[in-house]
């Protein structure tokens, strides 16, 4: 399929997204930036769905940074279990809140260089928080959906999250990077799924390589 290149069609893609998704969000569930970083760090190969089973009693039990900091280890790994590689995400949770207590006045900061400061938050996460939490875009959330369905359309061939990130700032405006990231996850979970994309009911199947109409 002889396509127009991606820097043309990347504005056609993000409008028929949107038109498409209109409800287009985060799936985490949250109240504040400190529940969307613990969320965000627990979601790390685990799926939102399973992450928003937990949340609830882990921030009863625990509903800000001071009281994080201060969990007994062995309390939070049973809480959290249910998400995977449980002991490292408690280390992080922990580390995580020490570091806002100690650093932050117990406040999530809204800065990327403060944010990857802490256990736990890389540059994925920091922009989660920063775009959803605060609506300042620092950059494109990159997970396993926006760097499939980017690979697919063409709009990049690379697979390094950081690099594909990189690209992707360049082809969108920044005042759509958060919604972009969105867009493309919503996609990639209910239309162009890992195994058998439903081409058929896509969307962007003529704007699309991979497309198999």
């Amino acid at each position: 399929m002889s396509l127009q290149p991606a820097s043309v069609r990347a504005p056609l893609i993000f409008k028929r997204l949107k038109r498409a998704y209109p409800d287009a969000h985060c799936e985490l569930d949250y109240a504040s930036p400190y529940q969307l970083l613990a969320a965000t760090i627990l979601s790390a190969q685990c799926t939102d769905k399973r992450v928003n089973l937990v949340t609830p009693a882990l921030f009863e039990r625990y509903p800000n940074a001071e009281s994080l900091a201060m969990a007994d280890p062995r309390e939070v790994e049973e809480l959290i279990k249910p998400t995977g590689f449980f002991r490292n995400k408690t280390k992080s949770l922990l580390g995580m809140a020490g570091g806002l207590l100690d650093r932050f006045g117990s406040s999530v900061p809204d800065r990327m260089e403060d944010l990857v400061t802490l256990p736990g938050v890389g540059r994925k996460t920091a922009n989660v928080i920063l775009g959803t939490a605060f609506d300042k875009p620092a950059g494109v959330v990159v997970d396993t959906h926006v760097g499939r369905v980017s690979r697919r359309l063409g709009l990049t061939r690379l697979s390094d999250p950081v690099k594909v990130e990189s690209v992707l700032m360049k082809l969108f405006p920044q005042k759509h990077w958060t919604l972009l990231s969105h867009l493309l996850i919503f996609h990639g979970r209910r239309v162009c799924v890992a195994r058998r994309p439903r081409c058929a009911e896509c969307v962007l199947n003529d704007l699309c390589p991979s497309s198999e109409v």
